[in-house]
């Protein structure tokens, strides 16, 4: 795999996520910390104790820079990059109370970030040779989707909409309450929108309804692997040019072959919302 071109992180978003993070943790103030002489200061390193890709730099830093910003971070591993197991992927230097008073915190964000990330790597491998896009869902930690989402995007995903206000997406219950596939793609097409406007059909007969009516962009909810290379033909023998998208029971055992199907994008919620932490843990080393 080429080297990923990095994006880059939310500003915006890493100073509200973090500053949740502290209000949550230290509120009115580290009880524990305080115990401590105010001007001792202290050397740490964060190590990593899985291979991993290291994701979340900027809301670890950002928490040491609330803090404490007499605190200076000397990074071993690039964001994006790939940890081993037992490797300092950071070393910090200042005032002791403040590099207390954000571990959890500033690991927390590492823990959660790299997990996204390398999640997200692996399954960008296994679609290595295919046309298939990987895309991540709204099932988010609620709070942190910017920051999950920015992860996906240093795995080397892509991300779906953002939220119900960038994009149109008419789901089962959408096009039940509208009367159909085609009346909920008519109301969602009427002139004036710009939106980019994605359908979701159940099966091909529903398919054909949403290619006759115009859809450009279709979601094949938890269609079996025949069923999606039988959409593909389908689109594909009318010509249209619709970007045709497997959602629904894809994890990393069957990525590969639900990609072989010749669909354009597979959106993965669990690359988001099933998530194992990675091991980081940080220790004073003088």
């Amino acid at each position: 795999m080429g080297k990923l071109e990095q994006p880059a992180a939310p500003a915006e978003a890493v100073r509200d996520d973090v500053r949740r993070a502290l209000r949550e943790d230290v509120g009115a103030g580290d009880v524990s910390a305080a115990l401590l002489p105010g001007d001792a200061r202290a050397a740490a390193a964060v190590v990593a104790r899985e291979e991993c890709v290291l994701c979340g730099r900027d809301w670890f830093d950002e928490v040491f820079r609330a803090c404490d910003d007499r605190i200076a971070i000397r990074w071993r591993v690039a964001e994006g990059g790939t940890t081993t197991a037992g490797e300092p992927v950071c070393e910090l230097e200042g005032p002791v109370r403040g590099l207390l008073s954000g571990e959890r915190s500033a690991l927390n964000f590492l823990q959660l970030l790299s997990a996204v990330a390398t999640q997200v790597r692996a399954m960008v491998k296994a679609l290595e040779g295919s046309r298939a896009v990987l895309l991540d869902t709204r099932k988010t930690l609620p709070g942190l989707r910017r920051a999950q989402k920015y992860a996906v995007r240093v795995g080397g995903g892509s991300n779906h909409r953002m939220g119900l206000y960038d994009a149109i997406l008419l789901k089962e219950n959408h096009i039940a309450a509208a009367g159909g596939v085609r009346q909920a793609l008519q109301a969602a097409q009427d002139p004036g929108g710009d939106l980019p406007v994605t359908v979701e059909v159940q099966d091909l007969d529903e398919l054909a309804e949403a290619l006759e009516a115009g859809a450009g962009w279709v979601m094949l909810d938890n269609f079996s692997p025949d069923q999606l290379s039988a959409a593909v033909r389908e689109r594909d023998r009318r010509g249209r040019d619709v970007i045709l998208e497997a959602s629904g029971s894809v994890g990393p055992d069957n990525i590969a072959e639900v990609a072989a199907t010749g669909v354009d994008r597979i959106s993965v919620g669990a690359l988001t919302k099933n998530v194992r932490a990675c091991d980081f843990s940080m220790r004073l080393t003088a």
